[in-house]
């Protein structure tokens, strides 16, 4: 029987087609977290999380315990339109204290809202302070110092828990902590990784680390809310990455809430690990500047 050149080509295509997608698949189902083993996921998250703390400065990144970052918080109305921008200067000392002064020139009350604080004098500019240690917070304003209402600190405090900085640094050999590979995907044209995290409580993290650069493309933390019967997932967004001290920073953070932009910080400077006074976090040093505290030690 004769067979036409055409045909054999086809032929040899089809078969070489046959022959490549079965090289293919056992390397593609290597990668799909839904057929890897459980220890093989575990250990390929892991191995995406080292990078990823690399990518950040590695031991400089896991040795920052302070910070003081300056910068603009874009003001988000309730409909998602921009109203204004306040300036602030946000100093932590993690995991659990931050002290986070805002600057405004005039009149504003969105901004109480967003950060539960409603009720401050905030009505002519001037400075408004939110300061937090552990399960304590204070406020001070045009008419003194108070205490944080309790809904504040413990939105704080679970603040404290979502926070991607806290988790890579403290909380990685947690008790209760599973970690497993979430698949390779493209975000914003980027190849990444993702890697899930739940949590004892059961909080489930999922970040994006970029292939090419190992930094930190965007985490976004899964909670159940019983009260409404559903899961809120919380996004954070982060761009610009800059080398200061010993971290790669993102100067450019945006926060969403189901979808939604909620906040947006940009960065003018970030410092580490400055040896800040022990004063600084405590109820009494609230009418003086941490600014002109920090100077004060140098």
């Amino acid at each position: 029987m004769r067979v036409k050149c055409g045909q054999f080509v086809l032929g040899i295509l089809g078969a070489a087609a046959l022959v490549g997608a079965a090289c293919f698949v056992p390397r593609s189902q290597a990668q799909n977290p839904d057929t890897m083993m459980p220890e093989q996921s575990e250990a390929k998250g892991k191995q995406i999380l080292q990078a990823l703390i690399n990518g950040l400065g590695g031991p400089g990144y896991m040795e920052v315990r302070e910070s003081d970052c300056t910068g603009r918080r874009a003001l988000i109305g309730h409909s998602g339109d921009l109203t204004g921008y306040v300036n602030f200067d946000d100093f932590r000392q993690y995991p659990d204290k931050a002290r986070i002064e805002y600057i405004a020139k005039r009149h504003n009350t969105i901004l109480l809202s967003l950060i539960g604080l409603d009720g401050l004098d905030f009505t002519h500019g001037g400075i408004v302070i939110a300061l937090y240690n552990g399960d304590r917070g204070w406020s001070y304003d045009r008419s003194g110092i108070n205490e944080l209402p309790a809904t504040s600190v413990t939105d704080f405090q679970e603040q404290v828990k979502r926070n991607v900085d806290n988790l890579l640094r403290f909380r990685l050999n947690e008790p209760g902590l599973t970690i497993r590979f979430g698949g390779s995907d493209t975000v914003d044209l980027k190849p990444v990784d993702w890697v899930e995290i739940t949590d004892s409580e059961g909080r489930k993290y999922r970040l994006a680390v970029e292939q090419a650069t190992h930094l930190l493309d965007r985490a976004v933390v899964s909670t159940e809310d019983p009260e409404n019967q559903q899961i809120n997932d919380d996004t954070t967004i982060y761009t610009n990455y800059q080398l200061k001290d010993s971290a790669w920073t993102p100067m450019q953070i945006t926060r969403e809430h189901n979808g939604r932009r909620v906040a947006q910080l940009f960065f003018d400077s970030c410092r580490y690990n400055l040896g800040f006074p022990q004063e600084l976090f405590t109820k009494d040093s609230l009418k003086t500047r941490g600014a002109e505290l920090v100077s004060k030690r140098k």
